[in-house]
């Protein structure tokens, strides 16, 4: 009989989907309406849970599946579950970290080359057949230059490291802040966020948000100043976003490229219209390559789990 595993948010790669259908036998509770009678009818025999970082597993769900082992968490973050609560009931909590840096820092430099250069801005200006109706050099507002840009890196972990080997490419000088000065990296550190802001152009949002929320305030962005941007590929709570609208409105910095926000998918409606901030969808991940690493690896975090094995990625025990 093939272990009973509950899916809690979809995976699109359909080659990880057909070794999960070979391999155990899942209940999609997104899709199921009658969720109360699938956990009365199979909650005992549930081994394993399938979830994404946004969406975790809440605490009253893992008490109501007592043989649960392990939760394979498809993505990095972990602020929406309960690990004490899980490493008190020895329920392995995993992540997929590694295999999504490369494209999160891809797209940080993306969404500051296109806050910097205006080059969504542009996009519409052609499409929208303005070019043909206004003159230059007038039409398009001047942009910025991201060669030789202050880079300022909040959290120097995997992420922050590729964002910041990207950045030297551009010839950024780097700053960074973390919990501590890490002896292995050639950038300047800087302590206190505050200051980190000062002495940046573009401040890049990398950090892990479990314990952190609303560090990016008036005062940082402030101190970030009129021809500052703000990058956030991280976690939208690392942001004040009253503090960012007006910050927006008022032209205290001069854009921002912003892939999460506090209230998925609830994006101010100030940032929607204002075209010196550069959207994503929470997408920083959404490659094939990456997707498909992460997917093999909730893969090998659910055998090794209902195994009885500590999986290599477990964050709890």
């Amino acid at each position: 009989m093939k272990p009973k595993i509950l899916q809690l948010s979809p995976i699109l790669i359909p080659s990880v989907n057909q070794k999960l259908n070979e391999l155990y036998e899942i209940y999609k509770y997104f899709e199921i309406e009658d969720k109360n009678k699938l956990l009365a009818e199979h909650a005992a025999d549930i081994q394993g849970v399938i979830s994404g970082g946004h969406a975790g597993i809440s605490r009253s769900l893992m008490e109501k599946l007592p043989n649960l082992k392990v939760v394979a968490i498809n993505g990095v973050g972990t602020d929406a579950v309960d690990l004490a609560y899980a490493k008190s009931r020895g329920i392995h909590v995993t992540v997929t970290a590694g295999a999504l840096t490369e494209d999160v820092a891809d797209l940080a430099i993306g969404l500051l080359l296109a806050s910097c250069r205006g080059i969504c801005s542009g996009d519409r200006f052609v499409r929208e057949g303005k070019w043909t109706k206004t003159s230059p050099p007038n039409a398009i507002p001047l942009s910025r230059r991201l060669s030789g840009m202050r880079v300022g890196i909040v959290g120097m972990g995997r992420v922050g490291r590729a964002v910041a080997i990207r950045a030297t490419a551009f010839g950024c000088p780097i700053y960074y802040t973390d919990l501590k000065e890490m002896d292995d990296l050639p950038y300047t550190f800087i302590s206190d966020l505050l200051e980190l802001a000062h002495q940046s152009d573009a401040l890049i949002l990398c950090a892990a948000a479990d314990q952190a929320a609303g560090i990016v305030n008036s005062a940082v962005l402030e101190a970030l100043g009129r021809d500052g941007f703000l990058i956030n590929i991280a976690r939208g709570k690392l942001v004040n976003e009253p503090d960012l609208v007006e910050a927006i409105k008022s032209g205290k910095i001069a854009g921002a490229g912003l892939d999460v926000f506090v209230d998925e998918p609830n994006v101010p409606e100030a940032l929607l219209t204002d075209y010196s901030v550069v959207l994503q969808a929470h997408r920083a991940s959404a490659t094939w390559e990456a997707r498909t690493a992460m997917g093999n690896m909730v893969l090998d975090s659910l055998a090794q789990g209902i195994a009885g094995m500590r999986p290599e990625m477990s964050m709890t025990t």
